[in-house]
């Protein structure tokens, strides 16, 4: 179920731009001593605000809670232990008597799980208060036994004490509804911010020595950039942050005042632009970046495969040496494997290492080798004892698909043929993610 009657406050809310899910959640809380919902859903996009106002009303209400990331718990007995354990932890400075809170407490299935809660309610006298149970990314919930959703949501049912369990998470409760027994939860719904509220939140990191209109002017060119591919208000501010330096460049050198908005903006343009091609993906810190916009005199370089590293990043560890290994099965002639990849080849003398003037195989384009080849040196190359496994062979097929390698030859009688599509710049960044001197293996530059 889920409800939009909010309860208005004269006093400010804490949240910006969350006044009614803030006033809702607390007119559901009540006072402590007072019974409330057994179980809350939270949910909405990352960042829009869920864990800060559970956080503030945690702090406003001074209630005895616990509040845990599901991603720590890879079994039921971790999710046990560690809500029992800081439940002891967190409310131990009212009774540090016992020593027996003090020892880990150990939890093995749901029923000495409900059992070991109510007395450790008990123990702790939080019999007349509620005590609330916050489990952050509650999705993780469904990848642990069967029973632990269904007896989490009715944990002050099974217990007969009062306790409240609240799920936040960034997908919808549907989602959760795989089977039967599932209490339906209070549902509270997180909305992404407009751009009105982007603006308000933002503002609020206006650096000193600038006015609150300046920098929300600022912020308003950011948010109309990057709007149309980010909504996310950590990343909005993120960018924000980094790039107001260079915005007021022209002002701290006397270039300009504050209100010659034209030429800050063609200041801050091609940089913003810049900043855009690398929303989310954070592959340089702000003081790196800031590093690198001084190293360049403030001067835009493109955006291009030798410039950044994020292709290496999406690929699988073992797919990168598969891709490093096409590479030199296509640019390297076939008699020269031995020379590069057998640990017994002999030591090669003076006389056969002198080479005729020859074509560079970078300038005549990839060569076309058999399946049995790239395995081979892959195999010399790669790190450690890799079995020569289905999904091996099957991140073959995946770089096919994404096009860093070609296939040559479909038909099924014969063996099929590839070669390596992407460039030199392009194979030394996968190389340097894992620490491969790529040219130190390549013919052309013995």
């Amino acid at each position: 179920m889920s409800s939009h009657n909010v309860l208005v406050s004269d006093k400010q809310c804490p949240v910006h731009c969350r006044d009614d899910q803030y006033y809702l959640l607390k007119s559901l809380f009540g006072q402590n001593e007072q019974h409330t919902v057994g179980s809350v859903f939270l949910y909405g996009t990352t960042g829009t605000g869920k864990s800060l106002v559970v956080n503030k009303l945690m702090h406003t209400l001074q209630v005895p809670h616990v509040k845990l990331d599901c991603t720590e718990f890879y079994s039921s007995r971790v999710l046990y232990e560690q809500v029992l354990n800081n439940i002891s932890m967190q409310n131990s400075d009212q009774d540090s008597s016992n020593e027996a809170q003090s020892t880990p407490m150990r939890c093995d299935n749901m029923n000495d799980f409900v059992k070991l809660l109510k007395s450790t309610i008990d123990h702790l006298d939080l019999t007349n208060e509620t005590l609330y149970i916050i489990l952050d990314k509650a999705e993780r919930l469904r990848d642990l036994d069967s029973n632990v959703l269904p007896a989490t949501l009715r944990l002050k049912e099974l217990t007969k004490c009062n306790v409240c369990v609240v799920l936040i998470s960034e997908i919808v409760w549907e989602k959760f509804q795989g089977g039967t027994g599932l209490l339906d939860p209070f549902i509270i719904h997180f909305p992404d911010y407009n751009k009105d509220q982007l603006l308000e939140i933002m503002t609020l990191d206006t650096p000193e020595g600038y006015t609150r209109e300046f920098y929300s002017a600022y912020c308003n060119l950011v948010i109309n950039i990057f709007m149309v591919v980010c909504r996310n208000l950590n990343e909005l501010r993120h960018m924000a942050l980094l790039n107001f330096p260079k915005y007021v460049q022209p002002i701290e050198s006397g270039e300009c005042t504050h209100k010659d908005s034209r030429k800050l903006w063609r200041n801050i343009e091609p940089h913003l632009k810049k900043a855009l091609q690398t929303v989310y993906l954070r592959e340089v810190s702000s003081t790196q970046w800031e590093v690198m916009q001084m190293d360049t005199g403030g001067a835009v370089v493109p955006a291009t495969p030798s410039h950044t590293a994020r292709q290496s990043l999406e690929l699988p560890f073992y797919s990168k040496y598969l891709l490093i290994a096409a590479y030199l099965a296509s640019y390297n002639p076939a008699k020269s494997d031995k020379r590069f990849f057998a640990k017994h080849s002999g030591k090669q003398s003076k006389r056969k290492i002198v080479k005729h003037e020859r074509t560079s195989n970078q300038l005549l384009g990839p060569k076309p080798f058999p399946l049995d080849r790239l395995m081979a040196i892959f195999y010399s190359i790669v790190e450690g004892k890799v079995s020569a496994t289905s999904n091996i062979f099957s991140q073959v097929t995946s770089l096919v698909s994404l096009q860093l390698l070609g296939q040559i030859g479909k038909d099924v009688l014969e063996a099929p043929k590839y070669k390596c599509l992407v460039s030199l710049d392009f194979i030394k960044q996968i190389a340097r993610s894992v620490q491969f001197d790529v040219v130190k293996y390549l013919y052309d530059f013995i």
